[in-house]
């Protein structure tokens, strides 16, 4: 989304006298609910500040942004104190509004590609936000500053005519910061910015995105769920809950002495996820054995001499009945492309892959649809795996219908069953909302339930946990630990997080390149990291203060 305006906000606009952000007993609530987001939140950040706002799902920090930038539906209501450098940008009309909101403040968003158009190259996002607020400027100036913008958010100007889907991750969300600040804005907001990311890539995010605000003189207001992240890049911290602050203060002094129930919960919850013991590995037979797997992908050549990308090469292991196999490594590493192989989305080009005592690459037609029942995926972001006009029972019950295993009314009782087993109960209270109405932690609750319609042995949990807060981070997995104690389900759990795999998981595998580089349990690796990409994966993870 970018911003057209017309000529610059004035010097009166931007009053840099004041607080940059002033929040006086703000009260917000949207259409059709009966109950305030936010209900009487303060909140003042002055010019250079770092302030982290936390809480729990469903407290009301990504709804101070979208008050901010007024990026509300129509019918919210909107009460109390909000100035912005100054100005309340509920005042104003649209096209001083769209000027405020790109020179006053930069919003740095959780997905970047919710504001990058996909048919827009690089550069020309750039250049797009530059003409509507610098009109008066030349050309060759406005190119000029794209090229900088570029090099100063490490993506470089060589790739200023590359499209966004052609840029991994952490180049898109670099992308997004040089969006954010091209302005030079007083206020950069950065609503999880780094929740799709690995750790590595996520601390070079944000140590970019702090050096440009020490750079430019603004203020950070930083809104995540991960306290040990943001303490780390935050020097000040305000807790929320119910859409109130309930703690602020000093981040070190808020982690290490919590005085709100909701902190003291939160704080427990993070620390618990830490570097936890490794659970002791089940005695049982394998369900799944992967013998040399090849996913190579062809990135050009000539026929007789094609160029491979060989995004999972020569990789063996065995799960057991009743194990969680933890598979971490850093964006690019092959661990998506592993979870879409076994799942038959990704061509397998050697090896073998054994399911059940069947090998799946010899299986053709009815009996490999057969076969494929067994293993089921749950996704990172829940909210974009579930059909949205479907109510929650009917996704459930999708799967038993696709397979003709049962009637309509059998594969809505089933789905209710699994709401239960889930934790969503009572099921009648629960059954027919739609994933929209529904929290995060929710949401993955449902994608789950999902997955177990099938009733799989092998259960693949693809970053099912990352976009989570830290409290309902453990009350999923501790969900999952009891799905797997009472079905006896076999887990492969993707992260890029070694300090939840190594608690959780019965074994780790570290990925680079396509290769295995480390095997073992995973307190031990997070401890004693012995490859160099476990020790960068371990150095990377931020840590509550002690």
């Amino acid at each position: 989304m970018v911003f057209s305006a017309g000529p610059s906000v004035s010097p009166s606009v931007l009053d840099m006298a004041r607080p940059v952000l002033e929040l006086n007993q703000l009260k917000l609530r949207y259409p059709g609910s009966d109950s305030w987001t936010l209900d009487g939140l303060d909140l003042s950040l002055e010019a250079g500040e770092t302030l982290a706002l936390v809480g729990s799902s469903g407290c009301g920090k990504s709804t101070v942004a979208r008050a901010v930038m007024q990026l509300l539906p129509a019918g919210t209501i909107c009460e109390g104190g909000l100035k912005l450098t100054g100005q309340d940008p509920r005042q104003l009309n649209r096209p001083a509004l769209r000027r405020l909101r790109g020179q006053a403040a930069g919003l740095v968003f959780q997905d970047p590609m919710t504001r990058l158009n996909p048919l827009m190259p690089v550069g020309e996002h750039l250049l797009d936000t530059l003409k509507a607020h610098r009109s008066s400027t030349s050309a060759q100036w406005r190119k000029t500053r794209a090229f900088d913008l570029l090099e100063r958010v490490g993506i470089g100007a060589q790739r200023f005519r590359a499209y966004p889907h052609e840029l991994s991750g952490g180049m898109r969300q670099r992308l997004a910061i040089a969006l954010a600040i091209a302005l030079e804005p007083p206020l950069l907001i950065a609503d999880e910015p780094t929740t799709s990311l690995d750790v590595a890539v996520a601390g070079q995010v944000m140590a970019e995105l702090s050096g440009l605000c020490r750079e430019l003189g603004s203020a950070l207001l930083l809104i995540s769920h991960d306290l040990a992240m943001a303490s780390r890049w935050c020097e000040r911290m305000a807790m929320l809950d119910g859409g109130r602050r309930v703690e602020e203060g000093p981040s070190r002094q808020l982690l290490t002495q919590p005085q709100s129930s909701v902190g003291k919960r939160l704080v427990a919850s993070a620390l618990a996820r830490e570097g936890g013991q490794s659970p002791e590995r089940p005695s049982s037979e394998p369900v799944l054995r992967v013998d040399a797997m090849r996913c190579w992908h062809g990135i050009g050549g000539m026929p007789w001499s094609p160029v491979w990308l060989k995004a999972v090469d020569d990789v063996s292991f065995e799960l057991l009945a009743g194990e969680s196999l933890g598979v971490v490594g850093a964006s690019g590493c092959g661990k998506s492309t592993l979870c879409r192989a076994l799942m038959g989305l990704n061509s397998i080009r050697g090896g073998q892959v054994h399911l059940l005592g069947q090998n799946l690459l010899r299986l053709r037609g009815p009996s490999l649809r057969v076969a494929r029942r067994a293993i089921q995926m749950v996704f990172q972001d829940p909210l974009a795996c579930l059909n949205p006009a479907l109510s929650v029972a009917d996704a459930i019950a999708d799967p038993l219908l696709i397979h003709g295993l049962c009637s309509k009314a059998a594969a809505r009782e089933r789905a209710r069953n699994l709401l239960e087993q889930v934790g969503l109960s009572p099921a009648d209270q629960f059954q027919d909302r739609f994933p929209k109405q529904l929290s995060g932690g929710q949401q993955q609750r449902v994608a789950i339930a999902r997955a177990l319609a099938l009733e799989p042995k092998v259960l693949i949990c693809d970053e099912s946990v990352s976009m989570l807060d830290a409290e309902v981070q453990a009350e999923v997995l501790d969900l999952l630990r009891q799905l797997q104690r009472k079905l006896g389900l076999a887990m492969i759990f993707v992260t890029h997080d070694l300090a939840v795999a190594s608690g959780f998981c019965h074994r780790v595998i570290v990925l680079d390149r396509g290769h295995i580089v480390e095997e073992g349990p995973g307190d031990r690796i997070f401890q004693k990291p012995q490859a160099e990409i476990s020790r960068t994966l371990v150095d990377a993870c931020p840590r509550l203060p002690r």
